[in-house]
């Protein structure tokens, strides 16, 4: 057993930069530049706050309820940003490092789950955008789905989106699945298309670990997201008799 005297050094924290008001306001008006250019984390209601030297990102469910998603920290290392994400009381993890546009991208293109999960349709999103359409046009082979122009195949968030129409805010909704990175497929579409079933899973180096299952309903013209406890999950049917029996209450 190592001495104390053994125990590596704490590595320091960055040391924060002092910002003028005219960098601070510049930095704050680019990080709402950011938000307000994100699809995605426009329909979240994201937003930016300064708070003690250091600016935060912050989800807005409600007037009550305010989440915060990550800081951003002025360095004085080469006037970089420090963005990061809370692992626990007071414990902060690095994300990214550098210009406004490396860490704020990183916040709207995040596909892994720390933020959102939904970077690759913040990306097409816009690419429909400056293409003047709503959606892009999505084309269906069983359960594989390809754009019609570009035959790439779609994430399973872009076929909710662009050729279902779920809104954003419902593709979110599995927040703890996507909080564990793990990834989305669709197990099982309803012959009318108002049902769908999707499977969240993580893979390692031992091949995949089932995560959990979330079962879309589109109900009198409204898309909801309901989790399914995993032995209940084989079917949308199964799903269905699961909920009922739960009065609709999720797992």
């Amino acid at each position: 057993m190592g001495r104390r005297g053994d125990w590596p050094e704490r590595v320091p924290r960055p040391k924060v930069r002092k910002l003028t008001q005219e960098e601070k306001d510049s930095l704050l008006k680019s990080m709402t530049n950011s938000i307000n250019n994100s699809p995605v984390l426009t329909a979240l209601d994201y937003r930016i706050r300064y708070l003690r030297g250091r600016f935060y990102y912050e989800r807005v469910y409600s007037s009550e309820a305010i989440a915060t998603i990550a800081r951003v920290t002025p360095l004085t290392t080469n006037k970089d940003l420090l963005l990061e994400v809370e692992r626990g009381r007071n414990s902060w993890s690095t994300i990214a490092k550098g210009s406004v546009r490396k860490v704020t991208n990183a916040i709207s293109g995040d596909k892994k789950g720390t933020f959102h999960g939904l970077g690759l349709l913040d990306k097409s999103i816009r690419l429909a955008k400056k293409s003047k359409l709503e959606k892009l046009p999505v084309k269906r082979k069983l359960l594989t789905f390809h754009y019609k122009d570009s035959e790439v195949t779609c994430s399973t968030q872009e076929v909710l989106y662009h050729y279902f129409d779920l809104p954003i805010t419902v593709i979110a909704q599995p927040r703890g699945w996507y909080a564990y990175h793990r990834s989305p497929s669709i197990r099982e579409v309803s012959g009318d298309k108002n049902k769908i079933l999707v499977s969240f899973t993580s893979y390692s180096v031992n091949g995949g670990d089932f995560g959990g299952t979330c079962l879309y309903i589109k109900s009198e013209g409204n898309w909801g997201a309901f989790t399914i406890k995993p032995n209940q999950s084989e079917s949308i049917e199964s799903s269905l008799i699961w909920l009922e029996k739960r009065k609709w209450k999720p797992w």
